[in-house]
């Protein structure tokens, strides 16, 4: 009865703690993964790129020792969808955004603005950045720097 008792008590004490699963889960994981263990049920939280990560988060989880079960709400990130300006709006814009540099001469066709002629090298920056903001596909810089 005493070594049943002992047997007990040792396999007991050998069981990983919570902290100690933790923290072994934690190191593991990706960065953005929060690792949260009640009873050796380990909670995963945060958010992946995509379904892959998500699986592979949940599978390290599960390997460590004395994991008994992964709950697994990690997200999904989900990027805003580029919004490019349609051609009308962004002829418009882009004629108001180039009127102090009368050397440019611009195409807008397709979401992409085309540039040509002549710039001075310290106005391009300050151009580049007016049109970029107007959200084009694309700007095709075919501009001569003086």
């Amino acid at each position: 009865m005493t070594a049943a008792l002992a047997a007990t008590l040792f396999f007991a004490g050998c069981k990983p703690k919570d902290a100690d699963i933790q923290a072994a889960v934690q190191a593991k994981e990706a960065s953005g993964i929060s690792v949260a263990v009640t009873k050796g049920d380990v909670t995963l939280s945060g958010e992946v790129a995509d379904e892959a990560a998500k699986l592979k988060a949940e599978e390290v989880a599960k390997n460590e020792k004395g994991v008994k079960s992964v709950i697994n709400n990690i997200k999904i990130k989900v990027e805003a969808p580029v919004v490019i300006s349609e051609d009308a709006t962004l002829q418009k814009n882009v004629v108001d955004a180039t009127k102090d540099f009368p050397t440019v001469k611009t195409e807008v066709k397709d979401g992409v603005v085309t540039l040509t002629g002549e710039i001075q090298k310290a106005s391009l920056i300050t151009l580049m950045q007016h049109l970029s903001a107007l959200k084009p596909k694309k700007i095709d810089n075919k501009l001569t720097i003086k």
